[in-house]
């Protein structure tokens, strides 16, 4: 395969996309051709598994849900994605919640995983995203297990090793009652933002590296867990890169269909990928991970390490790497965790990475467990909505559309769940900032009456204090003041 042919293909497609700035559109013809599938989500919906669900809005379906065996419950927010051409199968799934963590180790004993792949933080936001589902190990002997009764298991910390952007922990499963173990591959990627994108293609790409040659995507060991807080943005991103590369690997760039691959995938799950700017991430790092997985097969794993840190580190490695690079140059917000760009942004130019802090080891969160109809959380937008910024120019977006995909524009008056979820999150949200601002002005109200109470009781005590002294000097005074008149008047008349 020689990079003309890559650039002929799926890079073209990127560069068409990109300066026509049609990724919004691409992403809403997307979520409309699956308004149109029928899957059923009875499960999800039932009462009692209500709260089981981290979002009220994000649920497995029926036919693909992962079914527990063990214990009275056998509902888990989790769906086995499968993608047949790529010999590959993913087990997306939410967060824990604190109540669903012995769930989550159940299924991945259950279904033999070998890994697990976090793409979140604990908090993000000031907000709890997942549950500390593994134990810490911050003193030796103290807290490195993690005892759930309720299914039967044990978890221990054995290892752990931090790298810039993402750590790689070992953790031992043990079934307590027959006292068989496992050695489960915990790999935590910790700077990235949620509803954002990696800070750069090569750095994902390299993690993914890290990933596959561990062994736990190969198709003789049992699916990986891919989670982040709701199992279908950064998890979708992640599995569709993968599947791309792999196909690319085996048949060649023209195999690839990334738009054909992600509406298969989101037969198996509601949602994959959240955002156009996850979708144009997902396109660069497919260009990017195409030539330098296939120089793989020419070199040893230490050299292909190697070349991947001089591509990471290289600002003239690609084309696309330097507009990528360019864009971060000049939109970097310095505060982390960068807030997600307004919609129109994302219509010229990608969304500015930011690398977040590191996450190596991390902190308990918060035991308080998110509202069990707390709806997803949506990409905020700027007053406008994804089709309004779209069809700026009605013309343009038809012509393009109809390049893009052969068939008629998006129809934009169809609504479906998911565009009923982003109004109702939107108002979620922008109630969550008005009860912010209420809770702000409320403390420094607080704090007003404090100091205004303060004050006046130093004046009580003042008043306290001095009335009866200015009283006795007065009086002190009138005393002296009449002996002395009393004492010149009779002087005189003597």
């Amino acid at each position: 395969m020689t990079s003309n042919n890559i650039r002929y293909n799926v890079e073209t497609e990127f560069l068409e996309i990109d300066s026509k700035g049609a990724w919004p559109i691409l992403y809403q013809h997307i979520r409309s051709e699956c308004l149109n599938y029928e899957y059923t989500v009875q499960e999800a919906r039932k009462t009692h598994n209500k709260n089981l669900n981290r979002y009220r809005d994000v649920s497995p379906y029926d036919h693909s849900r992962i079914v527990l065996s063990k214990g009275p419950c056998d509902y888990i927010n989790a769906s086995l994605v499968t993608i047949g051409k790529a010999n590959r199968r993913y087990i997306l799934t939410q967060g824990p919640l604190s109540h669903t963590t012995g769930h989550f180790w159940l299924m991945v004993w259950e279904q033999n995983c070998k890994a697990v792949l976090m793409l979140n933080r604990i908090i993000e936001k000031k907000q709890e995203k997942c549950h500390q589902y593994w134990p810490l190990a911050t003193q030796c002997g103290v807290d490195d297990e993690m005892v759930l009764k309720e299914v039967g298991l044990k978890i221990q910390f054995i290892s752990e090793k931090c790298a810039s952007y993402y750590t790689t922990r070992t953790l031992r499963l043990t079934e307590i009652e027959s006292g068989n173990s496992r050695d489960i591959l915990h790999f935590h990627y910790t700077t990235w933002p949620d509803f954002g994108v990696p800070q750069s293609p090569t750095a994902f790409l390299e993690f993914l590296m890290v990933v596959r040659r561990s062994g736990v995507l190969s198709p003789n060991v049992g699916p990986p867990v891919v989670h982040c807080s709701a199992g279908i943005g950064r998890s979708g991103t992640f599995c569709l890169v993968d599947s791309c590369l792999v196909l690319i690997e085996e048949n060649g760039i023209g195999s690839v269909n990334v738009r054909e691959i992600l509406l298969e995938m989101r037969k198996y799950r509601m949602g994959l990928i959240q955002t156009p700017d996850q979708l144009r991430f997902s396109y660069l790092a497919i260009i990017e991970g195409a030539k330098l997985f296939t120089n793989k097969n020419h070199m040893d794993d230490s050299s292909f390490m190697d070349t991947m840190e001089i591509a990471r580190n290289n600002a003239n490695s690609t084309e696309i790497e330097l507009e990528w690079m360019k864009a971060k140059d000049e939109n970097e917000i310095e505060e982390p965790p960068p807030p997600p760009p307004p919609r129109g942004e994302s219509l010229k130019k990608s969304i500015p990475p930011t690398v977040l802090e590191n996450y190596c080891g991390g902190k308990r969160a918060s035991e308080n467990v998110l509202p069990p109809d707390k709806p997803l959380p949506i990409e905020p937008s700027n007053n406008s909505s994804d089709m309004d910024l779209c069809t700026e120019d009605s013309t343009t977006a038809e012509k393009l559309s109809s390049l893009l995909f052969r068939d008629p524009p998006v129809e934009t008056s169809k609504i479906g769940e998911e565009n009923e979820s982003e109004r109702s999150v939107l108002r979620q949200r922008k109630q969550e900032e008005r009860r912010e601002r209420r809770e702000r002005l409320a403390s420094q109200v607080r704090e007003m009456k404090r100091k205004q109470e303060e004050s006046e009781s130093w004046q009580k005590w003042k008043k306290s204090i001095f009335t009866p002294l200015n009283l006795g000097v007065g009086v002190g005074i009138l005393l002296i003041g009449g002996g002395v008149m009393a004492y010149v008047y009779y002087s005189n008349k003597m």
